[in-house]
């Protein structure tokens, strides 16, 4: 199976859009775990250089410097070293590292620290889910909800993740409930399009699409399962428009492999999408 570190990245880099990073600086310095060195005392001035490593990670992570990020956030943990922001955001760009594991470590000290936040538990859910582990993203999804009933992003991921284990039902479920709670989350009512599909309600799919597409053109995603589903359908040249459209955006949709198990895609489209791509020539190209 292919690394999936770029597709857990985009599912990141969304939850720092979707979530509030808070980093609290001050007063919130507690005693260092036993086999860590007691960090020195907390004054204006360190303050000022946790604020500007944190300030100088995040440029890193938005130019794609990940192992500089992570340079950043360690520095900062000298500092306030149970602090379990700095944790859950240096798990962060070890994952744009491709080091998983490593990132797995960092959540479950985050988690350890501040076990009624939900944000490291959301991320340590991703990087599950990106690994295949179904039942252990579940659960970090399950306590995000249990935390926060109203975190659309939470649904919408166990969805993700129940539709990795084949229940397509239970996934519409899912997004449905982060579409109710998040109306403008366009990347959950594009899941439930794509769940349509697989459960049998083609028709239905197609309408959401189109709705979709009306109203973001640029996602890619939903021009390319237009493409697969109108190809079933005989409508040859919408589909074509829809293709041209969807690759212009991004490449890798002519890849049926990336589709099945990176992106996901249900089975049923991604056969569509096979019979489209062999039909049209551009299979393996």
């Amino acid at each position: 199976m292919r690394h999936p570190s770029r597709w857990i990245l985009g599912r990141l880099f969304l939850l720092l859009c979707l979530l509030s990073i808070e980093m609290t600086l001050g007063g919130h310095l507690a005693i260092a775990a036993p086999n860590q060195s007691t960090p020195p005392p907390y004054t204006a001035e360190i303050e000022t250089q946790v604020e500007d490593l944190f300030n100088a990670a995040m440029e890193a992570t938005n130019k794609g410097n990940f192992d500089q990020a992570e340079q950043y956030w360690t520095e900062a943990l000298e500092f306030l070293p149970d602090n379990p922001a700095i944790w859950s955001n240096r798990g962060n760009s070890k994952i744009g590292q491709g080091n998983f594991e490593a990132a797995l470590v960092d959540y479950d000290r985050s988690v350890e620290l501040a076990p009624e936040q939900p944000d490291a538990y959301l991320n340590r859910g991703t990087v599950q889910e990106g690994l295949a582990n179904w039942e252990a993203a579940i659960a970090d999804y399950n306590k995000v909800i249990e935390l926060d009933p109203k975190e659309a992003a939470a649904y919408n991921n166990r969805g993700n993740a129940k539709a990795g284990q084949g229940d397509w039902n239970a996934a519409l479920t899912d997004f449905e409930t982060a579409m109710a709670l998040s109306p403008q989350f366009a990347f959950a009512r594009g899941n439930y399009a794509l769940a349509l599909y697989q459960v049998g309600e083609r028709d239905e799919s197609i309408r959401t699409m189109r709705n979709l597409i009306r109203k973001y053109p640029q996602f890619a995603d939903i021009r390319a399962a237009m493409t697969a589903a109108l190809w079933d359908k005989g409508q040859i040249g919408e589909a074509e428009s829809n293709w041209v459209a969807a690759i212009g955006l991004d490449s890798r949709y002519k890849d049926t492999t990336w589709l099945a198990e990176i992106r996901r895609w249900p089975p049923a489209l991604v056969e569509n999408m096979e019979g489209f791509l062999t039909l049209s020539g551009e299979k393996g190209a």
